[in-house]
């Protein structure tokens, strides 16, 4: 992994903890995680297992220090890794069709639902849930999908013109 990579991940990371630290808390204290976004998106242009990895620990850490759910730092720190994970094989799955923006924002729905389902999963074992399981999911994770679906939408051909025009990586985008 080279120094020009490491500063692109943090740049991702870094934009995703603004987005995860400004968005409010709406429905008992759990609130939709954008910093999804910017973790699939870093996964899209560094597809490589070490890069996933420093994804997925990083984000989870960030998110968990800057989450409003009670008890929420561990359900990150377990969350994340496993969905860049999970993401990252779903990413190789569909190596054909990955390099379009249909299936980045397919792929960024199915990996915030998965995301969901672990945090939740976990946060239920750990510290107990403020409210049903299929309330949470309802009301916070389908949101959220959207949200970051949206989100992916916007992002992916931007930083597919950046990461093109930069060289930055050596994964061609098309759309």
């Amino acid at each position: 992994m080279n120094t020009k990579n490491l500063v692109a991940l943090s740049l991702l990371v870094g934009m995703g903890a603004v987005l995860h630290a400004v968005v409010p808390g709406f429905f008992l204290g759990m609130k939709p995680d954008m910093m999804l976004t910017m973790m699939f998106l870093g996964i899209i242009l560094f597809p490589d297992t070490r890069s996933v990895l420093l994804l997925g620990l990083v984000t989870g850490l960030i998110s968990g220090f800057t989450t409003t759910f009670p008890g929420g730092l561990i359900p990150n720190i377990i969350d994340k890794p496993v969905t860049a994970f999970t993401f990252f094989a779903l990413f190789l799955i569909v190596k054909k069709f990955r390099k379009n923006i249909v299936s980045a924002a397919v792929l960024t729905a199915a990996g915030t639902i998965v995301s969901g389902i672990v945090f939740l999963t976990s946060a239920y074992l750990i510290v107990g849930l403020p409210g049903p399981f299929t309330a949470l999911f309802a009301a916070v994770v389908l949101p959220a999908a959207a949200v970051n679906t949206a989100a992916m939408v916007i992002l992916f051909p931007v930083a597919q013109s950046i990461a093109n025009r930069t060289k930055l990586t050596k994964v061609t985008i098309s759309q």
